[in-house]
């Protein structure tokens, strides 16, 4: 074992240890030449080991003190936890296994280095750092304790930072460094949770920080190289094919989400960097670009990239990553194909639907089929020694069979449902298109003020519900149309623009009054539309069931798309880049931002490599098919504003609130029975005294704030590069004081827990039982110039033409395993306010701050317990109503429709 290095103002003579070692005479010990500069960014010459023959024993504990001639001298023992990994004992078996044992064995694991926090006040220089390497000593289930000894003068000073230099051939999952054995100090933690890399992948060694948070101004003299280089190794060059191993954070357009070289009906359209299809930005890959389009990536080397440390944990990959999500895809998915050899069949009848959650779908036998089973147990059940596909009936299904025909359930989940984000006020009549006259048609919606009054007449006249704020929109109108001929190009779909109008009832419940389906002018034909309203004839209610499947699978498409990907997976990534590449991991916002981002990465490659890209689920399941990312570019460019992405502002642009000083949170809601808005509102003020206790100890200031020179490198790059495409738009906000700083923090938080949590994980609860939300339309509506034999069928048979309409058997089977898998927490999910980090538990200011926070939100459990409670709240409580439980803080694992993650980490 190299000998502990001491640091020296002044050359000493050479301090000997013992080493104990099966491959060397007893007593004899490998001696280092004295300590070498800390410069990290240079790859250190080796040295040769020098043996003495050493007839006496001694060992220093963590309280020996030695003096000599340069003053007191104390030992210091580290004591490293490295998480044993289920991917290290398979990875590394064989021969550089073999020569990592003899590594542990030789005391040489991990070569540490002690690094002062303060520069010499003699030379004004960098002091030398302390090293010494660490040697295995014990393994307590997954956590393997390595130990090493050093001894540290007393001109030493603070410690800054712990740098790390992994011998082994193959990366370490380090957790924690703990230090014990400084002068007048308690013992001294580190978090480091990071993976390691191997000195042989890059010399480039690692630096973990103390857990001292440092604005750059403030940074210790002795750490402010190690600040920069940090950031500049995390940043790159922008050059090459990413490695697996590498921590780099870097910008890309979306431009992997084709197969152009397969198969040219395969090219996808590039998202971002361009001004018709502006998108936010990914993270960068480096893959070859496609031959057949150059201005695509590749998809073939099947490397998805992203930084080792945003890599799902073991536990996380055990339950969902490399397992369950693979599995889906790679298993459930082709056997779903083989098990329906037609891909268009749908649905015989409602029974055969039913039979998914009791008979179960039986399925052909595959290869690893025993493995995957055991990994999906909530969905692949053993009947009879034969494998099927069993669904578990969803708590809206378990709560009342028929909830999804119901049309005071339709207008319900609007407010309480998944895509609570949509609905807006009706603030003018008629109801108009903004789009062109001229190709679009007449943008006058056909919904008239007689047929409106015909349902509200016995409450108001037209007027007076404007007036008094009662009519709401459901409005897909302008997104959609200009995609209808497209998308009816497409075998198999079929797509309308759509208005959906509903009236606020007395008692706060929303009805619905009419639907608007509407084609453009398209092959020669002229504009159709036409408005269904809720009947009390068979062939009427029959019509308003079919329009509302439509509705139903642009509602399911916007969700997905707009409400869940865009506003948080998708938007956040920039943020998540731009922190990595601009706040040091010592910024105290780096540390508050930092469980906010956790597995956001990983988890937005997957969707790029199976969800969002050609011939993926959302392609293949949802009415707009190949075009649905175009759609998503299109809902970008027109309706997406960062400001508008804090809880308040986003309530007020829709007309659900506006401000008021006298009321609770400072706005007053249009519907006072909002779920999302009542929940989601007192947590938005949880979260934003949060931040505000945090922020206002670091920056007291608004000089502070403007002189930050990484926290405003931070904000210009999200605006400039991560959302490049809007960045000259003026509502961007601007950052000069504390209040800025908070509001645009308490935005970026809301959207990565509340918001996220609010639109995901009750996917499987409302969506589990597909006629509940369609994600596709396969069929036009009878009445747009239906053919005598269509009419006919119709006539006949209108429940087996809603059939048809719905998705096929294997479109609704594939989205119902997804959103199982989607719905699902984790064993190790992070939950808001749940543990504080390491760094925020040793500063007594934000460790009662968060303490704080941590009591708010277990009252929040208890308010919403409260109110799902009140009968008076029809729209969270009555007979066969789930519970609104989306945003309480805490859950379980597994399928539970509540808690809410600080994190987008599925």
């Amino acid at each position: 074992m190299l000998k502990p290095h001491v640091y020296h103002p002044t050359p000493n003579k050479t301090l000997l240890s013992p080493l104990h070692n099966l491959f060397l005479p007893s007593g004899f010990l490998p001696v280092k030449p004295s300590s070498s500069s800390s410069s990290l960014s240079k790859t250190e010459k080796g040295f040769k080991a020098r043996f003495f023959l050493n007839k006496t024993k001694a060992t220093l504990d963590s309280t020996t003190t030695l003096t000599d001639d340069v003053g007191s001298v104390s030992a210091v023992k580290a004591f490293v936890t490295v998480k044993q990994t289920v991917s290290g004992l398979i990875t590394n078996l064989g021969f550089q296994r073999g020569l990592d044992d003899i590594q542990d064995l030789l005391g040489k694991s991990l070569l540490l280095e002690l690094v002062s926090a303060e520069l010499d006040p003699k030379t004004g220089q960098e002091k030398e750092t302390i090293k010494a390497y660490a040697h295995r000593v014990k393994q307590k289930g997954d956590d393997v304790t390595y130990e090493a000894d050093f001894e540290v003068g007393q001109e030493f000073g603070e410690l800054g930072a712990v740098v790390v230099e992994n011998e082994h051939h193959k990366e370490m999952f380090l957790t924690e460094i703990l230090l014990e054995g400084f002068p007048d100090s308690d013992p001294i933690s580190v978090s480091c949770n990071s993976w390691v890399h191997a000195k042989f992948d890059n010399p480039q060694k690692r630096v973990f920080f103390t857990h001292k948070s440092y604005l750059p101004s403030q940074t210790p003299s002795g750490l402010k190289r190690l600040r920069n280089e940090e950031l500049e190794a995390l940043r790159g060059n922008g050059e090459g094919q990413r490695k697996p191993f590498e921590r780099i954070y870097d910008y890309d357009v979306y431009n992997d989400l084709g197969e152009p070289d397969s198969d040219p009906n395969k090219k996808r359209t590039v998202l971002g960097g361009n001004k018709q299809f502006p998108y936010p930005r990914r993270c960068r890959t480096g893959r070859p670009r496609s031959k057949a389009d150059p201005e695509s990536e590749t998809r073939s080397s099947n490397i998805f990239y992203v930084p080792r440390d945003e890599c799902f944990s073991e536990v996380k990959q055990l339950t969902f990553s490399a397992k369950t999500f693979y599995s889906v895809f790679h298993a459930v998915v082709p056997s779903l194909r083989l098990a329906f050899a037609d891909k268009d069949l749908g649905f015989p009848y409602f029974a055969s639907i039913d039979k998914l959650f009791n008979e179960g779908i039986h399925l052909p036998p595959q290869k690893g089929q025993t493995l995957w089973r055991s990994i999906l147990p909530r969905l692949l059940k053993v009947i009879s020694d034969s494998n099927a596909l069993r669904f578990e009936t969803p708590e809206t299904m378990n709560r009342d069979k028929f909830f999804w025909f119901r049309d005071e359930e339709f207008a319900r989940q609007t407010l309480a449902g998944i895509n609570p984000y949509a609905l807006q006020l009706v603030t003018e009549w008629p109801i108009k298109s903004k789009l062109d006259p001229e190709i679009y048609g007449d943008p006058v919606s056909a919904i008239t003020k007689e047929q409106v009054e015909c349902q509200i007449k016995g409450y108001m006249t037209l007027e007076e519900a404007l007036e008094q704020k009662k009519l709401f929109l459901l409005d897909y109108h302008d997104l959609l149309l200009p995609y209808v001929k497209k998308v009816r190009e497409l075998p198999g779909t079929t797509l309308y623009g759509s208005r959906t109008l509903f009236f606020l009832d007395p008692d706060e419940t929303l009805r619905p009054l009419a639907i608007e389906l509407t084609r453009p002018p398209m092959d020669g034909k002229p504009q159709w539309r036409d408005v269904y309203r809720p009947a009390w004839h068979s062939s009427g209610v029959w019509l308003w069931r079919l329009a509302k499947a439509h509705v139903l699978a642009h509602d399911s498409g916007y969700h997905q798309l707009i409400s869940h990907w865009l506003r948080t997976h998708c938007c956040t990534e920039p943020y998540i880049i731009a922190t990595n590449r601009q706040l040091s991991e010592m910024h105290p916002i780096y540390r508050l931002l930092h469980p906010h981002f956790r597995y956001t990465m990983e988890i937005n490659a997957l969707a790029r490599e199976y969800l969002i890209s050609v011939d993926g689920i959302i392609e293949t399941s949802f009415s707009p098919g190949k075009y649905c990312m175009e759609i998503c570019s299109v809902a970008y460019d027109l309706l997406w504003r960062f400001d508008h992405q804090a809880l308040p502002a986003d309530l007020i642009s829709r007309g659900m609130a506006v401000e008021d000083p006298t009321a609770p949170h400072g706005l007053r809601l249009t519907i006072k029975d909002y779920p999302l808005a009542n929940d989601g509102l007192l947590l938005w003020d949880i979260l934003k005294q949060w931040v505000s206790d945090y922020v206002n100890h670091y920056y007291p200031n608004a000089s502070l704030v403007e002189s930050d020179q990484e926290l405003q490198a931070w904000w210009t790059e999200i605006r400039t590069v991560g959302h490049g495409d809007k960045k000259d738009e003026p509502w961007w906000p601007v950052l000069k004081t504390p209040e800025d700083l908070i509001q645009i923090l308490t935005t970026i938080t809301w959207v990565t827990s509340g918001h996220h949590a609010s639109v995901n994980f009750g996917q499987y609860t409302y969506a589990g039982y597909f006629p509940s939300r369609p994600t596709i339309a396969r069929r036009n509506m009878p009445t747009e110039e239906a053919s005598e034999k269509e009419w006919e069928f119709f006539m006949k048979k209108p429940e087996a033409l809603l059939l048809k309409c719905f998705p096929s058997q294997i479109q609704a089977t594939s989205v119902m395993a997804i959103l199982d898998v989607l719905s699902n927490h984790s064993p190790d999910e992070e939950y808001l306010g749940e543990k504080s980090e390491s760094a925020w538990a040793d500063n007594p200011v934000i460790k009662a701050a968060f303490e704080k926070f941590n009591g708010r939100l277990m009252e929040l459990e208890g308010i919403i317990d409260e109110r799902n409670a009140n009968k008076d709240l029809k729209n969270r409580n009555g007979a066969g109503v789930v519970p609104y439980e989306f945003l309480k803080p805490f859950s379980e694992p597994g399928v539970t429709g509540k808690g809410v993650p600080y994190s987008i980490s599925i």
